[in-house]
């Protein structure tokens, strides 16, 4: 389980930073910062991935009253252009931005700091397991994508949008050959490219 001993060892306000959405052919990148509450954390936070889409619900709703909360995207068209990896830091850099107050340091899911932020930072590899803080972000972000994805599918039904949030499931591939791309597909993605 996460824990907030690296926040504990840093003086002053810590942000983590956390994105999804990287590997789905469909939809924008989505990236959140959330600077905790030493004093009012969350019971139950987690890497996102490992809980339940009620219990993630549960969280977002705690984490928007009780903390400092940011939620920045990069479009289809961003990362088509600039490129998934870039587009990823970005929706981060954004996220950042767009925190109420600046923090001190942040902590950053994976092993790169995306290179438009100035702030101090720390990478952590698997950061949603190990720290508190990008749980909550990997928390916010999921959520926000997931529900951008569940609107896009009500406007583009037949690709299952509302189950795999634009991934390339069975399903999403067979709705490409038969149905074709939508603006909403990632041109730059093989796949997608291919039906091109």
């Amino acid at each position: 389980m996460p824990d907030y001993s690296y926040e504990a060892r840093i003086d002053g306000c810590v942000a983590g930073v956390d994105e999804v959405g990287r590997g789905p052919l469909a939809g924008p990148v989505t990236a959140a910062a959330v600077v905790l509450d030493a004093a009012c954390i969350p019971a139950g936070l987690d890497d996102s991935k490992k809980l339940t889409a009620r219990k993630r619900d549960a969280l977002w709703a705690e984490l928007i009253d009780c903390a400092d909360v940011s939620v920045a995207h990069a479009s289809v068209a961003e990362i088509d252009e600039i490129n998934i990896l870039r587009a990823s830091h970005l929706a981060m850099e954004r996220a950042v931005a767009g925190l109420r107050s600046s923090p001190d340091h942040l902590l950053i899911d994976g092993n790169m700091i995306p290179r438009g932020l100035t702030l101090p930072a720390t990478t952590l590899v698997k950061g949603d397991g190990r720290s508190l803080s990008i749980a909550a972000a990997s928390i916010v972000a999921k959520i926000c994508r997931d529900r951008i994805m569940v609107d896009l599918a009500q406007q583009h039904p037949g690709y299952g949008w509302h189950t795999n949030m634009g991934y390339g499931s069975k399903s999403h591939m067979a709705a490409l050959r038969n149905l074709g791309v939508t603006p909403h597909h990632r041109r730059s993605f093989k796949p997608v490219h291919n039906m091109l």
